[in-house]
């Protein structure tokens, strides 16, 4: 079964890179995004795909420039994230053959991703727009385009997102916080597979 849950790996270090990575996996998490401001984010993400790119989908976060999106696909990884809608880093990310999912936080935004090639739209600060904004958002954009929440979303409000029209979310500090045990991320992602299998 795939769960549309992307963990945000925000502040991990190389030598935690594949034992979190495994710790996910083995829970049901199957998308892994590194963000770019962590330390030594590119031997994180190159240690994971190495280990685990015929099991999951390994990415970057927080790209926002066409360099980083090259150097993220040097590493073999596939998924590339933004915080934003930058045009020329969703044309290079899918030039490169990796999957896109900029950030939006309204209509005009998510249209121009779409119009750039993005294959996902990251709604971003999910806490800011709600499900009640991104339930008004579905009605305009096509049903067909896959819409994460970011931000604010946990074990206990997920299905108030998905009823909202949520496709998949990312999930930062519900699921890793820097320092954190692989074991204590594996719990908090079995919480979080749990309350996606509950609603869905």
């Amino acid at each position: 079964m795939t769960r549309n849950i992307v963990a945000i790996l925000r502040g991990i270090t190389p030598p935690e890179a594949v034992s979190v990575a495994a710790a996910l996996i083995d829970a049901g998490v199957t998308t892994i995004e590194v963000p770019l401001n962590s330390p030594d984010p590119l031997d994180s993400i190159r240690a994971m795909q190495d280990h685990f790119g015929d099991q999951a989908k390994i990415g970057a976060g927080t790209v926002l420039t066409v360099q980083q999106v090259r150097d993220v696909a040097a590493t073999g990884a596939g998924l590339i994230v933004s915080p934003n809608c930058d045009p020329a880093v969703i044309a290079a990310t899918k030039q490169a053959g990796l999957d896109s999912f900029p950030g939006v936080m309204t209509p005009t935004e998510a249209f121009a991703a779409l119009a750039a090639g993005a294959d996902a739209l990251k709604l971003f600060p999910g806490e800011l727009v709600g499900p009640v904004g991104l339930k008004a958002m579905g009605a305009v954009i096509p049903k067909t385009v896959p819409l994460y929440a970011v931000g604010g979303v946990s074990a206990q409000n997920m299905g108030e997102w998905l009823a909202a029209g949520a496709t998949g979310f990312g999930i930062g500090s519900s699921i890793y916080k820097p320092g954190d045990s692989a074991e204590t991320v594996a719990e908090k992602a079995r919480a979080l597979v749990a309350a996606w299998d509950a609603a869905i």
